[in-house]
């Protein structure tokens, strides 16, 4: 018999961690100042862990997950959707910090995720500037929709500010992005392989890049669950249900879906395979999502193999 492999749980907080380990049982928890964050990857990294898991806490977890890169750590970032479906499966419906890092723990021994290096702080602060993007453009929205309903002169006065305010703000991010990836020859290179595609325009290839950095790393189906746009079965006896959709990164998937738009209708090879299943019934949106997973695979070859789009003769 061989031993059961050592993992770790860690459930993020904004001031705490609760760390569980199995099988041993261990337990303990840790504030999230930079020695006790050192001190803690240390503990760890002395039980020769299999796997740590922490979950996507929208941003809490990446001063945990700098720490335990510098310490050679196995780390995955997990779904916490997934792990709550597990929490179930296991009858665990209760949730507490301390239930949650021995869930934790027992999903990394139990599922074993795959362990994908974490993006380099390169990559991190490209992704930052993708985020503040897609923040600022949001607020713009709002404040748009706000402006067309605005019925008052100082009201709308307020508004026309915030919105040129706003606007600005959206062009200084994009030239922060323009020059993050000029800085680096990796990222021209592959910018420029992105969109030499028809659909691939800035925002989409710079989204991917920062992203998605597994792009051009794994093969074809695998990238194509890790963003979304793989078809789950919803089959059961003799029945067979519709093929969905879901989960994955919806940011990536969201720009991925704008980029098959415009592909679908401007990009020959995809405009003939989006038209061929039109003709054979397929729905708008489940033709325009097999021209997204098509779009990805294509995309995925091309930055594994360094080569740029080649035009249908």
């Amino acid at each position: 018999m061989y031993p059961d492999p050592v993992a770790v749980g860690i459930d993020i907080s904004q001031d705490a961690l609760a760390i569980a380990v199995t099988p041993s049982g261990e337990a303990w928890t840790s504030s999230t100042t930079p020695d006790a964050l050192e001190r803690t990857m240390t503990r760890i990294r002395a039980l020769a862990p299999a796997v740590v898991v922490l979950e996507a806490t929208g941003g809490y977890e990446a001063p945990v997950a700098a720490a335990g890169a510098a310490a050679a750590l196995p780390l995955v970032i997990v779904n916490p959707r997934q792990v709550r479906a597990f929490a179930h499966a296991l009858g665990r419906t209760a949730k507490t910090d301390a239930i949650d890092a021995h869930v934790l723990a027992a999903f990394g021994a139990r599922v074993q995720p795959a362990i994908r290096p974490l993006p380099d702080a390169a990559t991190q602060a490209l992704a930052a500037l993708v985020t503040r993007r897609r923040q600022l453009l949001d607020m713009l929205t709002a404040e748009r929709q706000r402006l067309a309903q605005a019925r008052t002169a100082p009201v709308q006065r307020d508004l026309r500010t915030h919105i040129r305010w706003l606007e600005r703000r959206v062009t200084d991010v994009d030239d922060d992005l323009t020059r993050s990836i000029q800085r680096s020859p990796l990222w021209r290179a592959q910018e420029d392989l992105l969109r030499s595609v028809p659909g691939i325009g800035p925002i989409v290839a710079r989204t991917l890049l920062a992203e998605l950095p597994e792009l051009g790393t794994l093969e074809r189906r695998a990238i194509a669950a890790l963003v979304g746009v793989a078809p789950m079965n919803r089959d059961s006896g003799h029945a067979r249900g519709r093929r969905m959709i879901r989960g994955g990164r919806t940011s990536v998937r969201n720009a991925l879906y704008m980029a098959a738009l415009v592909a679908s209708r401007h990009n020959r090879p995809l405009q003939h395979f989006y038209a061929r299943l039109r003709a054979a019934g397929k729905p708008p949106k489940v033709a325009l999502v097999a021209v997204m997973r098509k779009l990805l695979a294509m995309l995925n070859a091309m930055v594994k193999h360094h080569t740029a789009w080649q035009p249908a003769v």
